[in-house]
């Protein structure tokens, strides 16, 4: 399970490896096994031969000799003139002869040969010489460590007559051969070696070629967001297999772009729908009391009537009262509407933000500055605009506290400048803080609740971001950061 989550090039790099020890283990083993079948091919080969020579040898003793030939006589005319021991020493090869129940009459006598002898053959081996069909029978066995191939054949005279059997005991020596074979798994070795190095070489920048196409395609699919301008693969020189997979991801970047387009102009036209239906219930709810005003008056209405100034003036103040209601609700959507104009202006943020607080009269809101001086470029109303929104929140959110306490920050690091704004009020619930950005959403009996998506949309149109932290009845803290260059 371990190898099926390792990278695909780490895969080809493994597999490469494992292929090529693979094939040296193989034929290293093939190699091995044809040498012992050569092995024993070429004894059982000699001895096949050594035994003809030996054969036709004894063939042609027996024709010289004087002596009848049959079994009795063999020993006889074997030991004359020692031509036993003759043959033995011209094949280099120890011999002796059984007569045909196994019972041995002679044998030569070769130092360097260990003498395996055996007075009388085995039953089951005579039985099987007597069985096969090429009157041969032969016989593998293994004596401190050393091999022999023992054969066992018959001896007939000029008639195809058996007379005695021929028991060769062979040794089988494989120095020769073990450092032959030796010497070629050195070379296969050393040659394996070699192309292992080559190989590691070879599947490293193979892999590397095979995965870098992929590569591409992956870290496209991890930057592709319905956000942004996606940007199709171009690839050249691609396998047949790739270039199926950039296709594939080109066509559906088309499919995204076009549904990124149709799900944008959705939530346009959806959230203005939204807005406007907010909008005009907000308009139609102080349209009605000056709807019942109007017509009150002019019900009532007695120019004889010596108060009649008096309710002049309080129907004109009501219906004052809701005209500024209306003008504030369109002031309030315009401003959300309207996006920022990013201006090149430097500020001083520390001044900008102080100013903005002079138009609040509460007593218990504190500024405090790093330093007297942080520039930066901002539009100045946008950034008076930020600044009064939370400030405003924060003193609705202490009406009801006994020791109310605002406390605004200006601060900076090497690229941002950042705009605490905290208070000890009531604090966020866990279920409304998801919708504290939404628009339209407020926990205040009055208002549209534009106020801090408001403040968000302006500080994104910067490149900045507003989060905030929030425990309930123990507070909440702004905090507002924008770059000091905005791109």
């Amino acid at each position: 399970m371990k190898l099926l989550k390792l990278s695909l090039r780490n895969r080809i790099f493994i597999s490469m490896m494992l292929l090529v020890l693979g094939a040296s283990i193989l034929i290293a083993g093939v190699t091995v096994f044809q040498y012992k079948q050569e092995s024993e091919a070429y004894h059982r080969e000699r001895l096949e031969r050594k035994e003809q020579a030996i054969r036709e040898n004894i063939k042609f003793v027996l024709e010289g000799t004087t002596h009848l030939v049959n079994t009795e006589n063999m020993p006889v005319i074997l030991q004359q003139n020692n031509k036993i021991y003759e043959i033995s020493q011209v094949h280099d090869m120890q011999l002796n002869v059984y007569d045909l129940n196994g019972k041995l009459l002679i044998k030569s006598n070769e130092s360097f040969f260990r003498d395996t002898t055996n007075v009388q053959i085995p039953k089951h081996i005579i039985k099987e010489l007597e069985n096969s069909q090429n009157k041969r029978y032969l016989n593998r066995s293994q004596v401190n460590e050393q091999k022999f191939q023992s054969s066992y054949t018959y001896i007939t005279d000029n008639k195809f007559k058996p007379l005695a059997i021929l028991f060769l005991p062979y040794l089988q020596d494989d120095d020769l051969l073990q450092k032959d074979l030796n010497d070629f798994l050195m070379k296969l070795g050393e040659v394996y070696l070699f192309m292992f190095l080559i190989a590691i070489l070879m599947s490293y920048f193979l892999s590397k070629y095979i995965t870098k196409s992929l590569k591409i395609v992956s870290q496209k699919i991890i930057e592709t967001r319905l956000d942004k301008r996606l940007q199709k693969i171009q690839i050249e020189n691609a396998s047949e297999e790739i270039y199926a997979l950039v296709s594939a991801y080109n066509s559906m970047i088309d499919e995204l772009e076009e549904s990124a387009v149709k799900l944008a102009t959705g939530e346009r036209e959806q959230a203005w729908r939204e807005m406007a239906k907010q909008v005009a219930h907000e308009i139609k709810n102080p349209l009605t009391p000056m709807r019942l005003t109007v017509q009150s008056f002019q019900r009532k209405f007695d120019p004889e009537d010596p108060n009649v100034h008096q309710k002049v003036d309080e129907y004109t103040n009501t219906l004052i009262h809701q005209i500024d209601t209306m003008s504030a609700i369109a002031s309030a959507f315009s401003n959300f509407a309207k996006m920022p104009a990013q201006q090149n202006e430097i500020l001083n943020v520390s001044k900008i933000v102080k100013l903005a607080l002079d138009i609040f009269n509460e007593n218990y809101i504190v500024f405090h500055s790093e330093k007297e001086e942080i520039l930066a470029k901002f539009d100045r109303t946008q950034l008076i605009r930020v600044v009064t929104n939370l400030v405003k929140n924060a003193t609705q959110a202490l009406q009801e506290e006994e020791n109310p306490k605002v406390l605004v920050e200006v601060s900076e690091d090497d690229t941002m400048v950042i705009i605490r704004v905290s208070d000890n009020g009531i604090g966020v619930s866990k279920e409304d803080k998801e919708k504290v950005f939404e628009p339209k959403f407020t926990t205040k009996s009055s208002g549209m609740g534009l106020g801090l998506a408001m403040v968000k949309n302006i500080v994104e149109t910067y490149q900045g971001e507003i989060t905030f932290i929030s425990e309930k009845d123990k507070g909440t803290i702004f905090t507002v950061k924008f770059p000091k260059q905005a791109s």
